[in-house]
């Protein structure tokens, strides 16, 4: 890891992993495992799940890492798709969804950060954009890219018509883009 972490490349990281070298993969756990594991809890709401989830999808990010393309996203986003899919996946074969009604479970991010603040004001801009969205509309996203919900599930959750929220979704994800540049 280099010597100042606001500084670490998780592109070359990748690349390196791709190489087969050990020393980069074990860079990214130490780096991301704490963060990508409360993204799998997120979804799994299952601390042992979590864990495994965690343990597969850097299995897989180790296996995979040479598919990592930068022209279609930024390589720790890619890893943190990775877990996430995971996350997912493991939830679905499980039959497991957040119930619709419960949004309890929907607890307020800025208490719990997915990922680190990494020297730049990235979580903190991410923040103020979402607050500056309509209500319906930030709830909408962070269902769905959060937790992991399916369009259907947020329309049952917010008991509205799912083409709206479609449009939330897009619209939303419109305005973060737009804040955000």
């Amino acid at each position: 890891m280099p010597a100042n972490e606001d500084d670490f490349d998780y592109e070359s990281a990748l690349l390196a992993c791709a190489r087969g070298e050990v020393f980069a993969f074990e860079s990214l756990y130490r780096r991301e495992s704490r963060w990508l594991g409360g993204v799998a809890y997120r979804i799994l709401r299952d601390r042992a799940l979590a864990e495994e989830a965690l343990h597969d999808a850097f299995l897989q990010i180790w296996q995979k890492a040479h598919t990592f393309d930068r022209n279609l996203g930024s390589a720790r986003g890619w890893i943190y798709t990775v877990v996430r899919h995971r996350a997912l996946g493991m939830a679905r074969g499980l039959g497991r969804e957040t119930a619709a009604g419960d949004m309890a479970a929907l607890s307020d991010i800025r208490g719990e950060p997915v990922q680190p603040n990494d020297g730049r004001d990235d979580a903190a801009d991410i923040d103020k954009c979402l607050e500056d969205l309509p209500p319906e509309r930030r709830e909408s996203i962070l269902l769905a890219f959060l937790d992991g919900y399916s369009h259907e599930e947020i329309a049952r959750a917010l008991k509205t018509p799912l083409g709206t929220v479609k449009s939330w979704i897009r619209r939303g994800l419109a305005s973060l883009k737009e804040c955000l540049s």
